[in-house]
């Protein structure tokens, strides 16, 4: 029996979603909800916020299925991507008592333990992204997954890492080109 929600039953899905089917709309809700909320919370802290990143997500899954592409990521990634933008615009939007704690790195976010991060990148770019991250210097690794998962602007992460700005950039910039020459210049 295929797995609900498998790449292949979640791209067929998406492509009735794009012509208005509101039961696959159902289905692909019940097949990827709880792990996009998983996903959204990792983010957001917030039990809250993440329901809320996780439903203003679902509208706009609904609203632009017809702009999905199977050729260039899984449903899991796309549907990921929105879900992961929404979240950064609310967590922007919190007051900064709400946001996340200063002491959090990306070695936290890539535990093996992960789960619904893990499941939101399931195909094998994703992957090899993860894998490619895994060999990065540590503070090169981490300034790349604030400015990605948290949305931070160079002089946003060199306050937070407390480094200079000129620092910053040069991390990110060797960190990016790693990741260009492990994925294979992809």
């Amino acid at each position: 029996m295929p797995d609900p929600a498998g790449p292949d039953a979640l791209n067929g899905l998406l492509a009735r979603v794009a012509l208005g089917d509101r039961q696959a709309f159902s289905s692909l809700y019940q097949a990827s909800s709880a792990k996009l909320f998983g996903f959204a919370l990792r983010i957001l802290g917030q039990q809250d916020l993440a329901e809320e990143a996780v439903q203003d997500a679902f509208i706009k899954i609904w609203q632009n299925a017809g702009t999905f592409r199977p050729e260039l990521a899984s449903a899991r990634t796309w549907m990921a991507a929105i879900v992961r933008n929404r979240a950064l615009d609310l967590l922007r939007a919190a007051p900064p008592e709400q946001r996340l704690g200063e002491d959090q790195s990306f070695d936290e976010w890539a535990a093996p333990d992960l789960g619904p991060l893990e499941q939101a990148a399931a195909n094998s770019e994703s992957r090899a992204l993860m894998r490619c991250l895994g060999h990065l210097q540590p503070l090169h690794r981490q300034a790349i997954a604030l400015s990605y998962f948290h949305g931070l602007a160079h002089e946003e992460l060199a306050k937070r890492l407390t480094q200079p700005l000129g620092t910053i950039k040069t991390w990110i910039r060797r960190g990016l080109m790693q990741l260009k020459s492990c994925l294979g210049g992809a």
